[in-house]
């Protein structure tokens, strides 16, 4: 099962989620395997944002042998690419260097390892600093620019108070899922009167006082008891 951690929502505000462990059976998913560098190592950094927390080579870094595994792409600069483990790298007269993710490249599967974000409305995939987004007219991920305001949203997690982990136990598609837990989302806002996504009053950027953390309560078993109806166990 995959595990997702919820407020992965597809209304107008930014919300953020995770998703990690294999790969789940996102459209045209692929891999499975466990990076390489999921300890870290010698020039490896870890990426912390979005608590996505898996380890990548630096850029720079250079090796004269092909990564295994992962395919070789011409990217949009004319330049040659492969893709492994999350790392991509660009060939360089005599050895394939660790470069940034060509901005406009299509691949038909995410890294073993992502974190799932929706952006006002929009639902991206995030990996070692690389975003994609599902192309349903190539059928492929395409790697898009940072989403405008990302940077500044100082956003660097899922709210951890508010989130959820859902389990999908009838087989659910990811689409499937992320359209119950939106809905469910809608319908518990509607039942408690808290929105975690919405920052003020009660939102998640402000202070919670007693009547705040009792209406985030009942938002949260609200929450739990429309996804349960729906086939999914959540704790």
């Amino acid at each position: 099962m995959v595990l997702v951690g919820a407020l992965a929502l597809a209304g107008g505000t930014p919300a953020l989620g995770q998703r990690g462990g294999g790969h789940p059976g996102a459209p045209m998913g692929g891999g499975g395997r466990a990076p390489t560098s999921m300890g870290g190592g010698a020039h490896q950094h870890l990426d912390s944002r979005f608590s996505h927390n898996h380890y990548y080579y630096n850029r720079g870094y250079s090796t004269r042998k092909p990564p295994a595994g992962g395919g070789e792409y011409r990217g949009p600069d004319g330049g040659r690419y492969r893709f492994n483990n999350g790392n991509w790298y660009r060939w360089n007269r005599d050895r394939w260097v660790v470069w940034a993710a060509p901005i406009g490249m299509f691949v038909p599967f995410l890294p073993p390892f992502y974190t799932t974000f929706w952006w006002y409305g929009v639902l991206y995939y995030y990996a070692n600093d690389a975003y994609y987004l599902w192309d349903d007219t190539q059928q492929e991920y395409e790697v898009v620019a940072p989403p405008e305001g990302i940077d500044t949203a100082g956003a660097t997690g899922a709210p951890t108070s508010d989130r959820l982990f859902v389990y999908p136990k009838n087989g659910q598609s990811s689409d499937q899922q992320a359209k119950d837990q939106y809905e469910c989302h809608q319908w518990a806002v509607q039942q408690s009167g808290y929105d975690p996504t919405v920052p003020g009053a009660t939102g998640t950027a402000a202070p919670v006082g007693a009547a705040d953390a009792a209406k985030r309560s009942d938002y949260l078993r609200a929450q739990m008891s429309c996804l349960e109806g729906r086939g999914y166990s959540v704790r």
